[in-house]
């Protein structure tokens, strides 16, 4: 067998695995998974410096060997104080796009999510954080972009205008979505310089229908356990350190993604603007190693990474894999009733 029928075979199986986890309506996954709070956990809505926060993310995969999958997400989320204590409401909202393959499959889905942070000491480094999030996803392709071996005429080629002789699903499909999350926040060490939280969600609680065709009854979206561990370390006024990592469970699907970035601040006294420029890099086990590199200015957050496939595809991907970029605004509210004073919680 040749070399380049090798990477033909090896091209047909990449497409083959990538469509069919998503054909079995897994759900989309970032990268830069922390931030995407909601759909993380819901419990985290709400849990940034800050009284709200604003994001657009966008991911281009796959686009070196076919045609490119791409996912972006718009998200906004704002806290409010509970009365003269120092709990605190978050409320949150997410929307994606997500489009794969020839035929256009694409999914557009928006979701609320509402979380209750529950202080659990008076110096505000201890929040429990319980979340619920609703929402309502369509999924649908072009049936058009379609093709099949009976519009194929020896003599003359492809004939869009030829009867397909096949009888073609609905090409809409709308379901809604449930989900819960629990997470823990606390700060540590000397000087509390070290930031710790973790939690547990879970998602698709009612396994709502999730197919095509009409008739057919009992395919159902799996159930979604996700695990959130993540560690802020303050080393000195200049340098920090974290550490990021997920473990993601739905059906026969699994994926763990873990990995660290280190921060430099810039000297205070030298210029009046905040800048922090972070490295590092992920690695989602048996699939990818990820570069990141990240730049907080002030109040906006602007983060770019890039999958380098290392799984047993990369005979086809070449360590190509999916490019990915963040954009996060934090900010106060004007109003100093409802200032960062009266939502402080502990650091990312």
């Amino acid at each position: 067998m040749s070399i380049f029928s090798k990477k033909i075979i090896v091209f047909i199986a990449t497409l083959t695995l990538s469509f069919s986890q998503r054909g079995l309506a897994q759900d989309i996954h970032f990268s830069q998974f922390y931030e995407t709070s909601i759909l993380r956990n819901p419990a985290l809505t709400g849990l940034y410096n800050g009284d709200y926060r604003m994001g657009l993310m966008y991911r281009n995969q796959w686009s070196s060997i076919s045609a490119a999958f791409q996912t972006a997400t718009t998200s906004a989320e704002i806290k409010r104080q509970i009365g003269e204590s120092q709990d605190y409401l978050g409320i949150g909202f997410i929307g994606f796009y997500d489009k794969t393959g020839s035929i256009n499959l694409t999914t557009l889905s928006g979701s609320l999510a509402f979380s209750y942070n529950k202080m659990l000491n008076e110096d505000h480094s201890t929040l429990l954080s319980f979340g619920l999030m609703g929402g309502y996803l369509q999924r649908f392709y072009d049936p058009n972009k379609m093709t099949f071996g009976s519009q194929y005429n020896p003599s003359t080629g492809y004939d869009p205008n030829r009867p397909s002789g096949e009888k073609l699903p609905n090409p809409k499909v709308g379901q809604m979505d449930l989900g819960f999350g629990i997470n823990y926040t606390s700060n540590t060490g000397a000087d509390n310089k070290t930031n710790y939280s973790f939690g547990i969600a879970g998602y698709h609680l009612t396994r709502p229908e999730s197919n095509f065709y009409n008739d057919l009854a009992g395919v159902r979206q799996n159930f979604r356990w996700n695990l959130n561990l993540g560690i802020n370390w303050l080393v000195n006024e200049t340098w920090s350190v974290q550490t990021q990592n997920n473990f993601m469970l739905q059906g026969k699907y699994n994926e763990t993604i873990l990995g660290g970035l280190v921060g430099r601040k810039n000297d205070a006294a030298e210029t009046e603007n905040s800048i922090i420029l972070y490295a590092g890099i992920m690695y989602r086990v048996s699939d990818a190693l990820i570069p990141i590199v990240k730049l907080d200015y002030n109040q906006f957050t602007v983060a770019m990474s890039y999958d380098m496939n290392v799984s047993k595809l990369k005979a086809a991907s070449n360590l190509r894999g999916g490019f990915e970029i963040s954009m996060i605004k934090t900010g106060l509210l004007s109003d100093p009733q409802r200032g960062f004073n009266k939502t402080v919680c502990p650091r990312r």
